[in-house]
This record gives C-alpha cells, sequence and structure tokens, in this order.
C-alpha cells in the first residue's frame, strides 16, 4: 500500500474544475435516457449554509450521481427562495437596499455549496427575487385570475403593529410577531385570496395515491384539510323574540344532550349587533380582536367570555334554554363562527365552563362513570355507551350521531353537513420586498389586470426603509399608472405576493426555462412529477399543500399535464450538536430582578459559547477565555440563538469535501437527528484516507485462481448498497461499504481483490465522488467516474451454497454448524450427532429421538 496520503483539498478543487468544464451536470446531455428528477427544497439566502444544509443536500446529491451512474438523464437543480421579510429586516438595520443583501447572500452561498461537489446544473439556476421569475410568476397569478381562482375579500388577519404586515397563524407565537416581538392585532383588511379550498376535496383523496411519501406528512396534510362530517341546525330564540336564529356546525351530535351554553365568535353578526348598545360587550370584541387569529394560539389561551343575558331553545327541548355567551376562542372563519358548548367532552369548553361556573353533563360513559356530574378538569373525549340522553342511553358514539342527524332532518331542524379545516389561502402580504401583485385599482373600471405584454411588474429600485410599512405605498411614483383599460389616472396594487407563493411551482421553472412562458408543457411532462424531494417535515404542511394545490391548479386550467408535483417525498432529520452555558454571563438587573425583552432575560455577554471557544480536557468543558468550568447544556438543532453551530467551510477547510459527506451519511438513518461531534467526522477523514490506501494498493499480475469468496463478498454489496440506496438508507450502504473494505484490506493481491476494489470505488462515487474521481485517474481510467455506469450484481454470486445449522440438546441451543445448502436429513443427523459437544452431553447414551428441520436446526431429544 501506498504511503502517500489522498490530498482532499487539492482533489476537491481539481475534481470541481473537471465536472464544470466538461458539463457533467447538465440536464439536457442524454435527451434518449429515462428522466429522473432529483430536488431538495431550495434555501432561502441567510449568507451562509449550515449543516442542515449540508446534510440534506448530500442526500439528494448521492442519488442524483446514483440515478445518472444507473442509465438516467438527470435533472439536479439549484436556486434561491430570495423573497421575504429577512431582507427586508436587513434593509432596514444595516442601511441596504433588500436586493443587494440578498444578492450578496446568493454569491456567498453559492461559493459554499460548489465546494461540497454537488452534482448540480447551475445553468438552471433561478432565484424568485429575479424578474424573469416573479414576471411569469405574475402571468400565471393573471391565469387563475381568469380562472376565478383568485378572489379579493374583507377578511380579520394578524396584524403586526412594529412590522406593520399581515402574518400568517404560523408567525404568530405566544400572541405575538415572530421577528418583532409585537402584540399581534386582528384587523379585517380587503385581502388577496387564492380559492385552495375549491380543491380541498381532490388534494385530501389524492393523498392515497401518494406511496412515497411519509405517512406522518400524509397524517399533517390530511388534518389540516380536516373534513369534517357533522350536523348543522339552528338553535332558535324563545317565540316573540326579533332575534335571528343561531346556526351551529357540530361534528358531536351526540352530546347535544350535554350542552350547558351557546357560543358565538366576536365577530358573529350577532355580537356586533348587541355591541352596538353594549360598550362593555363593544370593548371585550376589542380585547378579543387584540389577540391573533390562530386557531391553535385561541385553544391553549385563556379562555374569556361575555355573557349577552340572551337565551336559545335547545332543538329537543323547547322548554331548556340555553345561555349565550360571546367568546374568544371561537372564530367567525371556522364553521358558523357559533358553537355548543359540551363542557364534558370537549377541553375548551370545559376550562369555560369552570371558569364561569357553568353546567358540566356527562354524556359520554367513561368506563363505569356514567353518573350526569362530571367532575376534574380534563374532558373525556374517548368512546363509549352515550349516557343520560333519554332516547339515545345505550348507543354508541357512532349510533348516536347517526340517530340525532336522521332525527334532525326528519323533523327538519338540521342537516347533515361536511365541512373544511382548509380555508382559501390569504396570499396578500403588506411588504416591498416579494413579487408585485399584477393589478390596477381604477375607480371607473374597479379591478384591472395588468396585460400580459405589461408583465413584469418590477419592483422600484429607490425605496427607503426609514420607519416601518410597506414602502411602495410611500413610493411617489411607482403605483401611480393609467388604467390598463379607460387610460385615466390609477393605483397600483401595493401589496405582494406571499414567498410561499414563490416555492409553489419553482420546480417547474426548473424544469424548463423558456423566455416567453413559464415552462414548456411537453418539458414539464418529461421531468415531472419529482422523482425524489427531499426537505425538513417543517414543511410538510403549508409549502407541500401550496405546491399541491398549485399543480392541480394549473392542471386544471390546462397548462400543464401533472397533478401532482413530488411522486417521492423524503424529510431529513436535523444536525444536533451540544450546547456549552457561558459561565462568564449574567443576566442583567435591576434590584436583583432580570430584565426581560418579550419575557427573555438580557445578558451581559452571550449566555452561550459556540463549539469553537471551548476546551474538552480530561472529560470537561472549559471556556477558552477565562478556563472556567462550563456547564453542558442539552444537545439541540444547531442555531445561532444557542451558537452550538459548526461552519462547513471551517470543516472543509481541515478535512475535505468528502470526510463532511461520508459523516452526513454513516453516523445515523437519515431520517433521524444527526449528533455533529468531532470524533466522528476525525473518523470520517480515517476512512477516507483508508480507501485511498486500499485502492492504490499493488495490483495483482492478473493471472491465478479466483478467490469465490471475495468475489461473492464484492457481489452481495452491490446489491446491498443498490437496495440501500434505492430505499434512502444511506447509512446502511455506508455500514455494507466498511466491511467490504474490511476483508479487502485483509485480502492478498489477485484479479478478485482489484475486480473487487474496482467495485467498491464505483459503490462510493456518489457518496465520496472526489476520492473516486482521484482514484479512477490514479488507474488511468477512461472519461469520469461519474460518467461510469453502476456496477451489476452476478445473480450466480448472490447465492447462498452454505447455511448454519442450529443444535438443540432438548430444545436447548448448544452449538452451530456450517454446512452445504440442501443436504439431506441423514448426512445433517449424522453430523450432528458427531459433533464434540453434542458428544459430550451424550456422555455415551443414545437419544431417543432426533428432529431434523434442513437448512435450519437439528434437536435431539434425550
Amino acid at each position: 500500500m501506498t504511503d502517500q496520503r489522498f490530498n482532499p483539498l487539492a482533489a476537491d478543487r481539481r475534481w470541481q474544475d473537471a465536472w464544470a468544464s466538461t458539463d457533467s451536470f447538465r440536464a439536457d446531455r442524454h435527451p434518449d435516457r429515462p428522466a429522473a428528477y432529483v430536488l431538495e427544497m431550495f434555501p432561502y439566502p441567510s449568507g451562509r449554509i449550515h449543516m442542515g444544509h449540508v446534510r440534506n443536500y448530500t442526500m439528494g446529491d448521492v442519488i442524483a450521481r446514483y440515478k445518472a451512474m444507473t442509465g438516467h438523464a438527470v435533472l439536479h437543480p439549484m436556486g434561491w427562495d430570495a423573497f421575504g421579510m429577512p431582507a427586508e429586516n436587513a434593509a432596514m438595520e444595516n442601511n441596504v437596499h433588500p436586493g443587494d443583501w440578498t444578492r450578496q447572500n446568493i454569491a456567498a452561498m453559492r461559493a459554499q455549496l460548489k465546494r461540497l461537489g454537488l452534482a448540480i446544473d447551475w445553468s438552471r439556476e433561478l432565484a424568485t427575487c429575479d424578474p424573469e421569475y416573479y414576471g411569469h410568476e405574475q402571468a400565471l397569478f393573471l391565469d387563475l385570475m381568469a380562472a376565478g381562482l383568485v378572489t379579493r375579500k374583507e377578511s380579520y388577519v394578524n396584524w403586526d403593529p412594529v412590522d406593520m404586515t399581515v402574518l400568517a397563524n404560523e408567525q404568530v407565537i405566544d400572541g405575538r410577531g415572530w421577528r418583532s416581538g409585537a402584540v399581534i392585532e386582528r384587523r379585517k383588511l380587503s385581502q388577496w385570496f387564492l380559492k385552495i379550498t375549491d380543491f380541498a376535496e381532490e388534494l385530501l383523496d389524492g393523498l392515497s395515491d401518494l406511496s412515497g411519501w411519509p405517512d406522518k406528512v400524509k397524517l399533517m396534510q390530511e388534518n389540516w384539510i380536516g373534513k369534517s362530517q357533522g350536523l348543522e341546525f339552528r338553535f332558535a330564540f324563545p317565540a316573540g323574540s326579533a332575534m335571528e336564529d343561531v346556526a351551529v356546525f357540530t361534528t358531536r351530535p351526540d352530546t347535544l344532550f350535554g350542552a350547558s351554553f351557546v357560543a358565538v365568535a366576536p365577530d358573529h353578526p350577532l355580537a356586533e349587533s348587541l355591541s352596538a348598545n353594549a360598550p362593555e360587550l363593544a370593548s371585550f370584541i376589542a380585547r378579543c380582536r387584540a389577540s391573533g387569529t390562530a386557531q391553535a394560539e385561541l385553544d391553549t389561551a385563556e379562555k374569556l367570555g361575555f355573557d349577552t343575558g340572551l337565551s336559545v331553545e335547545h332543538p329537543l327541548d323547547p322548554n331548556w334554554h340555553l345561555p349565550v355567551w360571546v367568546v374568544n376562542y371561537v372564530l367567525m372563519d371556522y364553521g358558523t363562527g357559533a358553537i355548543f358548548g359540551c363542557p364534558a367532552h370537549d377541553q375548551r369548553d370545559l376550562d369555560f365552563a369552570r371558569k364561569y361556573a357553568l353546567p358540566v353533563i356527562r354524556v359520554v360513559a367513561d368506563g363505569e362513570a356514567s353518573d350526569a356530574h362530571f367532575t376534574g378538569d380534563t374532558a373525556y373525549v374517548g368512546p363509549g355507551a352515550i349516557v343520560n340522553s333519554h332516547f339515545l342511553n345505550g348507543m354508541s358514539v357512532d349510533a348516536a350521531k347517526a340517530a340525532i342527524i336522521a332525527k334532525a332532518e326528519a323533523e327538519g331542524w338540521g342537516t347533515s353537513k361536511t365541512t373544511w379545516r382548509l380555508r382559501d389561502w390569504g396570499v396578500s402580504r403588506q411588504r416591498y420586498w416579494g413579487t408585485p401583485i399584477p393589478v390596477v385599482h381604477c375607480d371607473s373600471c374597479g379591478i384591472v389586470p395588468v396585460p400580459k405584454d405589461q408583465l413584469p411588474v418590477v419592483l422600484p429600485e429607490d425605496v427607503t426603509f426609514d420607519f416601518p410599512g410597506n414602502p411602495l405605498d410611500r413610493h411617489p411614483s411607482w403605483k401611480h399608472v393609467p388604467c390598463p383599460q379607460c387610460g385615466e389616472p390609477a393605483r397600483r396594487e401595493t401589496d405582494t405576493l406571499d414567498t410561499f407563493v414563490n416555492s409553489s411551482w419553482y420546480f417547474l421553472r426548473f424544469a424548463s426555462q423558456p423566455s416567453d412562458a413559464p415552462f414548456k408543457r411537453d418539458e414539464v411532462a418529461r421531468w415531472l412529477p419529482v422523482s425524489q424531494y427531499i426537505g425538513g417535515v417543517e414543511h410538510a404542511i403549508l409549502h407541500l399543500l401550496y405546491a399541491r394545490f398549485w399543480t392541480r391548479a394549473l392542471a386544471k386550467i390546462g397548462l400543464i399535464d401533472v397533478k401532482e408535483p413530488f411522486a417521492n417525498l423524503f424529510t431529513q432529520g436535523m444536525v444536533t450538536h451540544e450546547t456549552y452555558k457561558n459561565p462568564d454571563s449574567s443576566p442583567i438587573t435591576i434590584n436583583g430582578d432580570p430584565i426581560t425583552i418579550n419575557g427573555d432575560p438580557i445578558f451581559i455577554g452571550s449566555p452561550w459559547l459556540s463549539p469553537d471557544e471551548v476546551d474538552h480536557r480530561d472529560g470537561k468543558v472549559f471556556s477558552k477565555v477565562s478556563d472556567a468550568e462550563v456547564e453542558v447544556g442539552r444537545i439541540e438543532k444547531m442555531s445561532k440563538s444557542k451558537k452550538n453551530v459548526v461552519d462547513p467551510d471551517a470543516i472543509i477547510d481541515q478535512y475535505g469535501a468528502d470526510a463532511v459527506r461520508w459523516f452526513m451519511l454513516s453516523d445515523s438513518p437519515p431520517e433521524r437527528d444527526l449528533l455533529w461531534s468531532e470524533s466522528g467526522i476525525e473518523g470520517c477523514w480515517r476512512f477516507v484516507q483508508r480507501l485511498w490506501r486500499i485502492a492504490t494498493a499493488p495490483r495483482s499480475a492478473r493471472g491465478g485462481a479466483r478467490d469465490l469468496a471475495l468475489d461473492k463478498a464484492a457481489h452481495k454489496t452491490i446489491a446491498g448498497v443498490t437496495a440501500d440506496i434505492d430505499a434512502l438508507a444511506f447509512n446502511k450502504a455506508v455500514a455494507k461499504i466498511y466491511s467490504l473494505a474490511n476483508i479487502l484490506e485483509k485480502a492478498a493481491p489477485s484479479a478478485s481483490r482489484d475486480d473487487a476494489t474496482r467495485i467498491m470505488v464505483l459503490l462510493v462515487a456518489p457518496m465520496l465522488p472526489h476520492l473516486a474521481e482521484e482514484i479512477w485517474g490514479t488507474w488511468g481510467e477512461t472519461g469520469l467516474i461519474a460518467d461510469a455506469p453502476w456496477p451489476v450484481a452476478d445473480p450466480a454470486l448472490l447465492v447462498e451454497d452454505e447455511v448454519t445449522i442450529a443444535i438443540q440438546v432438548m430444545g436447548k441451543l448448544r452449538c452451530t454448524i456450517t454446512v452445504a445448502k440442501g443436504m439431506d436429513k441423514a448426512a445433517l443427523e449424522a453430523l450432528a450427532l458427531a459433533n464434540d459437544t453434542v458428544q459430550r452431553l451424550l456422555n455415551g447414551a443414545s437419544p431417543k429421538r432426533v428432529v431434523v428441520v434442513p437448512d435450519r436446526l437439528v434437536n435431539i431429544v434425550l
């Protein structure tokens, strides 16, 4: 074996240059091959890649390279999800234009990603902030608008009074804006919506066809779409009242006899009508509107209510009256904006009833507990027999639901109905750094689409961020344009599109990039659906659901033929690291009380240390600054806030790209979190060097007998690694390569060893591409290993011709023997009885009986 070490940094540069100069990864190189589209969720250009990026893109790269070696034309592109609030925040904080900040970050991150040696077709690179991209997006928006899939209406939204923009429910954390920390207000604004609800049924049904998606992701989408079947009915006010009935939808009509109140949303017409002459109610409604609109947040917030003093009749007993409350945990946008409260069997209702001393009546038995008086503070939501419910008593929950619905329909006071949790997608954002919505507001003509020959509507460059709010509203000229229809003075729409719109069709633009259209239909048909999509599970609902909606919507209006964008989905785990608490940091206090911002204490110095700021000695951790011992915190996802990040560039500088890639693949199942460790990356570097030594050892003279055991080991490794990569079980593939390397290291020079070494290098080529190319070149092979065919296992060498037989005495395992597969019973019995261990146990006695199961076991009965 050679004493010369593999030089990863030199090899990295050399082979990355070689791939670039030969356009090795252009998707259009092999138009006659079957298509394979490998895509990782494109990154936001924050300025630096992190280890989560490295893991994500390494996995995708292995698949892309493997697909190319197995005879596919591979599309493996990269782009940038470049619009959004962080760029505007940087503009405000650093006095820099969002476009400049974004493009500088893209350049930095592109350079970092290229250092990993990714097999990317960089000719298809795109950024969603480029007018070329978002101009086509505007055209698609107008197509959807013409098809009736875009609407504008008033809606209650989460309003951040500091950032002065609408926030999605997911951006409201504990009632505060995710970035500003400001208390969110509820405002009614005119907003643009995409009618995703028109596709609710098919988006739900389509999940059953996505066999290549994780079940957990499909379940999350199913719950988000939220198909519910139940009863819609009305609570009537007593005779003589001028009030309109209160419509209610419930999925639990079986619990009607447990009702103790009726609750309406603060924005319900009844509440608004009553508040006109009730200042206290108006004040309560104003307090409710100061909170966000996320149902999940309201479910966990303190339950608050206002007793209107009114009551309604129970539909099953007109003499039974229920009080009507206005409550903070019911939203007008969900159902009818009104519910009946059954506290014993709904946790929100129970919390409310306990707070306001309302009745709590059990109507579903919990085991043997069937008395009407319900105790405790945890609602019972499980199965059971119906109790305390007159004619429903003794029925199951499902039977009672059916009985109530049948009675309601027969008597004319209610109907069976299906409702959806899914709401239309509000896409208006009061921001500058986003896709301008391509419409004009005219006093005479109303809302007028911008003609397509005037697209793109380009963002103005000369904007200021002197104070919060949308700079487009303040721009002196941009929004003032003539109406495209009548020519009179009009106003551009100043709202921009939600950035989720940008990521809902980018995979189509990757497939083809004509200048005069968003994509080519035939190219979309060639590449889509994406063969393998990879990204974090945090995008399981919104991004993936919106992308599915856009694809189906574009298919519905005849622009494409595919309905589901991603055939196979994989959600990788996070990269984690220890956290280190800074012993030299302390909270700032006044009179002994810590000063906080949004509940978080302010520290003198960072409360955390980075891995570069600590030393590990004698099993302990010390600060490099003060040498004080450091408390090791929890293992958490790498994050800037906890400073437990590892810089990929620094690691590549030290160990090379292949060692980093190998670590990302080898140390944990890819769907689980990966704990970064210095010892782990050092071990990967050592293995890279070990493979180099094995592959560059002196080769045989190609004569002599074959080593059948080594041939079998090599071909079993081919079969195993192939199956593992197909299953995205990269860590298992790595383990099999380790095993083959162990065998090769001990093998004597032979033609079999040379062939097995060649096989091993081909198998690691998608994972360790720089090393593999360097070895390939050292061997004098023709062309690049990236273009070499994947090895194929010889079926004859996969056949097992030996088996291990368990030898039992009185049913207990005593030893094993290895024999030829298919040996007959008599020969197996003779070998077992002749075994030294068995002879000692028999001690001269003859067995009463010998049970032989061919190829499995022999059991000797004494």
